[in-house]
This record gives structure tokens, sequence and C-alpha cells, in this order.
């Protein structure tokens, strides 16, 4: 085989794979399963975890009254700042059916049980070591807050740090009747 007959060959082999790329990738965009994107109105995905006392949290065991469904992590300055009018709303709204579930984002159980300890944090707080949940939420910036109200239903979505008022706003909204 001369010099010529090589590069040919390689230029053809070149071409079938790029081909065979470009197919794949064509019927991969057609029939990979469509994700929905979380949005207001819409069933909240059902969910089990674990707080760092052992109990096991259903979202579904909530049917009837109002979650705050928080999405945080250690080092999320917002998180932080946001965590003690969260906790005292939390102390507010507990009796009138308003409850937070905090979902740490696959940190280990060291570090979540001391900033837990130091924040005074008395809510459930879970870890979503898989982030099966955060998935779920399509949760991509924390904090991410998920207001679910006694129906099941997503009431609203917030990214970002909430003030007090803010907090005492979205718990008002998602109190049960």
């Amino acid at each position: 085989m001369d010099k010529k007959q090589k590069r040919s060959m390689t230029r053809g082999i070149i071409l079938a794979l790029l081909a065979v790329a470009i197919g794949y990738t064509i019927y991969a965009s057609v029939t990979k399963d469509k994700v929905d994107v979380l949005q207001t109105g819409m069933d909240a995905p059902d969910f089990e975890v674990v707080d760092l006392e052992g109990n096991i949290h259903r979202l579904s065991d909530y049917k009837g009254q109002g979650v705050v469904l928080n999405f945080w992590g250690t080092w999320c300055e917002p998180c932080k700042r946001e965590f003690p009018a969260i906790e005292r709303q939390y102390k507010a709204f507990e009796e009138q059916g308003v409850h937070v579930l905090a979902v740490n984002i696959a940190q280990s159980n060291l570090e979540v049980k001391n900033y837990v300890k130091n924040m005074g944090m008395t809510f459930p707080v879970a870890i979503d070591k898989t982030k099966s949940v955060m998935t779920a939420y399509n949760v991509t910036i924390l904090p991410a807050t998920i207001l679910i109200n006694s129906d099941g239903k997503v009431e609203q979505i917030i990214t970002g740090e909430m003030s007090e008022s803010q907090i005492v706003a979205h718990m008002e909204s998602i109190k049960p009747e």
C-alpha cells in the first residue's frame, strides 16, 4: 500500500467514525426521556429522606400540611444568613401546620451535623447523598426553596436568599386552612 492509499483509507475511517458519531447524537437527542421541569401548580414529587436523627421523612406524610422544602449547603453564605429567620418562623408556624425540611446537597454527615449544631437548627435536616431529591426538584442554585401547599402542589419556587418578612409571607401562603 502506498502513501496515497493509506491517506485515503485513514480519511475514510475518520469520515465513517464521524458519521456514526453524528448519527448517534441525533438518535440520542430524539429518543432521550423528557425531564419535566418543575413548575408552580404541579404535584410536588414524592421522596424519602432520612434526617440527622435517623427519622424518615416522606413528602406524602405531610399531606394536608404546608412544607417549606429548603435546599442548601454549608458553604452557601445566603443559606447561612437565612437560617436564623427560617428557624424563628419554623417555631412560629409548626403548630399551624407548616413544616420545614432542610435538604443538604450531598455533604458529609459530620460536616452537616456540626453546622446544624452551630446554627441552632431544630427543624429536620436531611442529606441528599445521591442528589435524587435535588434532581427531582430541578435544583441548580442554592439556596432554593420549594413551597408545597396542603394539597401537595408546588405553590412557589424561590431561588436565592429570603428575608424574614418573605419567609413569613411564604409560610402564611401555604398554611392549611
